[in-house]
């Protein structure tokens, strides 16, 4: 599908209300994902456990679309301030929203809230090594590819190899955006 600057999205905050939809684009999307993921424990699956993970510490939005519909997210996480201030991208799109755009857009807004809201001097991401359309994103919203890290992240059962990248966002003093 060609990239869809005029699908009606909307990126906002999960609610409590919430974590039913999240279990179910979840559920949906779980073949789709178990390549680029963890391996998940059932319970991750469930509304209950959702429920308890929209208060962890990352900065994420959810992007709704067709009503209440959760058609994927993005997210900052290991969010680093003070003179380091930096922080971990991660993203993923719903199986039928791929290719209209949606994770470049992602990745756009949360870089915009890092930079505007937490005042982050950078944001780095890491894709597994066979990942090329996770990349074409990444250097679409400006991303450099910073290395190769060996057994970076334990995906889908196994260590695997991931590429890195980092956005810088401004070069002002750590306060600058803050």
């Amino acid at each position: 599908m060609a990239n869809d600057p005029d699908l009606s999205i909307l990126f906002r905050p999960a609610t409590l209300d919430d974590a039913e939809a999240l279990t179910e684009a979840l559920i949906r999307n779980r073949e789709h994902l178990r390549p680029w993921e963890p391996a998940r424990p059932a319970d991750f699956f469930t509304a209950r456990d959702q429920a308890n993970r929209l208060g962890d510490p990352s900065l994420r939005r959810w992007i709704f679309t067709e009503g209440a519909r959760v058609v994927g997210a993005a997210t900052l996480s290991n969010i680093a301030l003070g003179f380091f201030r930096s922080a971990n991208l991660g993203y993923w799109i719903d199986s039928d929203y791929t290719g209209r755009g949606l994770a470049t857009r992602a990745a756009e807004e949360i870089c915009r809230l890092a930079r505007d809201e937490l005042g982050l001097h950078r944001v780095e991401a890491g894709t597994l090594l066979v990942n090329t359309a996770s990349q074409r994103v990444l250097v679409k919203c400006g991303f450099e590819l910073i290395g190769t890290a060996p057994r970076y992240l334990h995906i889908a059962g196994e260590w695997r190899d991931h590429r890195l990248y980092q956005r810088i966002l401004h070069d002002g003093p750590p306060n600058a955006a803050a």
